[in-house]
């Protein structure tokens, strides 16, 4: 059954009955009658009820190319789990990808961070092609310069790009004569996020998004090769940050996919800057190899980050404006124009970029002495970087990959493998607890903190199963709430001071890529009954949130209370918006994709019905 509208007509009338909050949505939260009459393509009436059904025909009439159109009873009444999936694939991907191009040069400069007036497109001083295609691309700009990047970056000179905040450039692509596109976190970015690009690429490969898939990719090995590393994001102020790495496991399973359809050149190009990424960011001594041989996040640079929100640092800077008897904002502007010298603040912000590289910003599992800690997540996935070198090398290479002027075997891999599992056991690993925590390589003792990243190393199959069991029961239920689980526990909140800023990677707020992980470590241990759970719990509340506030896809969720209504730290991104979602949240999109991608077809259908979680698992 199809109905013909008028697309400006159909929303003038549909919001002005039902959307009483005012929101340009369809809400559980409106209080209108909740039904609404079309007439079908034989001029019979047909009504229209409920808020989730409303909401959809807002969204199909907004997605309308012209006035007059033609809409589906079908779409209007799809099942909710595949409209997601349907949603996701062919529009969210769409909205949430980015090209530095002539039509979109000005929009991606765009940093709602930071209020620019003029805005800059930096560019590697060794990348003639990006060069050429921007000198001619900016010509046309009279706000937008070109800056170079110079090959060999060192703190003085990145400090003095910082001056005139910018976007990077990424990798060019010499058919396309443009640079390659990328998939940003939300509709609110215009840069392309470190490790949220692997979660994002799981779900791109899903979806069979080919060429965009492995865009991603060769963004990520151009800034390693031009910027040093995978950076934080691609603008400048980033340049002395890294994120978790992931890049290894995006490659093997992009490649696992479509070894059809990319060489092994390809494979060889990515793999080796890879392995120049493991060696000279991750394992140089004193940055992030430290001297047990575990390895710990560590941001480079000085001073308070730039795209923080104003007022995010007031307690602690007010503690020190105490000290020097000034006013919080005398001491302030003393401090950012280095007129006061405050070293333990200064240590206090290394220790701050460090938790922003660990991609968890902000926890209190790291506040303040993120710089101290060999942490569990990064030696994790560092242990998966090695594990994957070995297999790559083994499986595709026969076992023969010449790196510079080395030849590099599996055993080679395996053997670096192996050195840090022992590392990770000897300093990381308690047996009491049953788990693994953090260390502090200052205090030469372990961080008894119960998080998410607890688990990590079940993903990178560190673990016997005999551990894997310990690790489950003494972590897993103590995170694990109603919509999932969060990324830390309860009782990890001891400190109810109002005037310290809240931790949005804190209990009760759960994200994406920790549901990602965890569902992945489960099933490598045959732990599926608890996978399905974990699963179906998450993705219920993503549902749940969806078909209640018309297709809300947010940035983070409480799991506790199970709402998407967060304000804390930025706010949640995704959530506030007219008509349609502007295209999701990049993981939170993918880690639906992965999630119905692996859940029985019974708990498929328990998520259309909206059933509870503790209903159907209360006995579990």
């Amino acid at each position: 059954m199809k109905f013909q509208i008028h697309k400006s007509s159909l929303i003038k009338e549909l919001l002005d009955q039902e959307d009483t909050t005012n929101s340009y949505t369809i809400t559980i939260k409106d209080k209108g009658p909740k039904s609404f009459k079309l007439k079908d393509d034989t001029g019979e009436e047909v009504l229209i009820k409920g808020s989730y059904h409303l909401a959809n025909l807002l969204q199909e009439a907004i997605m309308l190319e012209n006035e007059t159109g033609e809409i589906s009873l079908d779409k209007i009444t799809e099942k909710p789990t595949k409209r997601l999936s349907r949603i996701i694939k062919d529009i969210h991907w769409r909205k949430l990808t980015r090209n530095i191009d002539k039509d979109n040069l000005s929009s991606s400069l765009q940093d709602d961070k930071l209020e620019n007036k003029n805005l800059s497109i930096y560019v590697p001083e060794t990348d003639k092609n990006a060069i050429d295609y921007f000198t001619e691309l900016t010509n046309s700009f009279k706000n937008i310069k070109l800056k170079l990047v110079p090959k060999n970056l060192s703190q003085s000179n990145v400090k003095n790009l910082y001056k005139d905040p910018g976007i990077l450039s990424l990798s060019f692509n010499k058919k396309t004569g443009k640079n390659n596109p990328y998939v940003v976190p939300g509709g609110r970015f215009n840069e392309m996020y470190g490790w949220d690009s692997y979660f994002i690429g799981i779900g791109l490969i899903i979806d069979d998004k080919f060429e965009l898939a492995k865009a991603m990719i060769e963004n990520l090995v151009y800034q390693i090769d031009n910027y040093g590393k995978i950076l934080n994001a691609n603008r400048n102020y980033y340049l002395t940050r890294s994120q978790p790495p992931f890049l290894t496991s995006f490659i093997r399973e992009f490649y696992s996919k479509y070894n059809h359809r990319v060489s092994k050149d390809w494979l060889f190009k990515q793999l080796t800057t890879a392995i120049k990424e493991y060696e000279n960011v991750w394992m140089t001594d004193n940055i992030r190899l430290t001297s047990i041989g575990l390895n710990r996040y560590f941001g480079e640079g000085k001073g308070i980050p730039q795209e923080t929100e104003e007022g995010h640092f007031d307690y602690q800077l007010s503690i020190h404006a105490k000290k020097h008897n000034l006013s919080l904002e005398k001491f302030k502007e003393a401090y950012l124009n280095n007129k006061i010298q405050d070293p333990e603040l200064d240590m206090y912000f290394v220790h701050d970029r460090s938790m922003r590289e660990s991609g968890h910003d902000t926890t209190s599992r790291l506040d303040a002495h993120s710089a101290n800690l060999a942490v569990v997540d990064l030696n994790s996935l560092l242990y998966k970087y090695e594990t994957d070198f070995a297999y790559c090398i083994k499986h595709y290479f026969n076992d023969e990959f010449k790196f510079q002027n080395k030849t590099l075997t599996s055993d080679y891999w395996t053997s670096k493998a192996n050195h840090r599992k022992k590392l990770i056991y000897t300093y990381l690993w308690h047996k009491e607890d049953g788990t693994f925590y953090d260390y502090n390589i200052n205090k030469n003792n372990i961080q008894p903190y119960v998080s998410a990243t607890n688990l990590y190393p079940l993903w990178s199959k560190i673990c016997t199963k005999e551990e894997a069991e310990k690790l489950v029961n003494s972590q897993l239920k103590l995170l694990t709430l109603k919509g999932g689980v969060a990324s830390t526990s309860s009782q990890m909140m001891t400190n109810d001071n109002p005037d310290l800023p809240k931790r949005q990677w804190d209990y009760p707020y759960a994200w994406a890529p920790h549901q990602m992980l965890i569902w992945q470590s489960l099933l490598n241990y045959d732990f599926n009954e608890k996978a399905q759970e974990l699963i179906y719990r998450w993705l219920w509340l993503i549902v749940k949130t969806a078909v209640e506030y018309n297709g809300t896809i947010p940035e983070k969720f409480d799991v506790k209370d199970c709402t998407h209504e967060v304000n804390i730290e930025y706010g949640n991104v995704g959530t506030g918006f007219k008509y349609m979602t502007n295209g999701g949240f990049g993981w939170t999109n993918a880690s639906y994709k992965l999630g119905i991608s692996l859940l029985e077809t019974k708990y498929i259908n328990y998520l259309d019905e909206l059933k509870d979680p503790d209903t159907i698992f209360k006995n579990k």
